[in-house]
């Protein structure tokens, strides 16, 4: 893997979104929307411990738990709460449990397509987590609308 400065770069501007959506979602999101930020942002920074904390194999068996992890907090988000957000990054996290245990299996080396396609999937994820909090953001906002609204006194 490189440490070059594309790759730092690429990496702190990851973190920059993760913590932005995470905040966002925490912030203007309802219950399931805080809950997914919560573990969005824990889950990896557990990780990132793990890059350094760990040794070779030991370090792959901890990246393949924390995404597991992160994968059964969402099913149980989807279960408690049916949000088609939920449903996306149920997808998302699994194609990024089955990169992580591939990857794991074959002993293959992470690579740029292994770069590529976490990224890809990461963004993904962050994209249904800033949707699912815009919906609800929303949803609130016309709840809120319609208990102010003068024409619900009237009728």
């Amino acid at each position: 893997m490189s440490t070059g400065l594309p790759f730092l770069l690429a990496w702190a501007l990851l973190w920059v979104l993760l913590i932005t959506v995470c905040l966002f979602a925490f912030l203007r999101g309802g219950p399931a929307e805080r809950m997914g930020a919560i573990f969005l942002f824990v889950i990896p920074l557990l990780s990132a411990v793990g890059d350094v904390v760990l040794p070779g194999r030991a370090l792959l068996v901890g990246r393949l738990v924390c995404d597991g992890a992160l994968a059964l907090v969402f099913l149980l988000l989807a279960v408690r709460y049916a949000s088609l957000w939920l449903g996306g990054v149920m997808l998302f996290q699994a194609i990024q449990f089955s990169l992580q245990a591939w990857y794991f299996v074959t002993g293959r080396a992470h690579d740029v397509l292994y770069v590529i396609i976490n990224n890809i999937d990461f963004f993904g994820i962050l994209a249904c987590l800033t949707a699912g909090t815009l919906a609800a953001s929303r949803r609130r906002r016309e709840a809120q609308a319609r208990v102010n609204s003068p024409l619900g006194e009237t009728i």
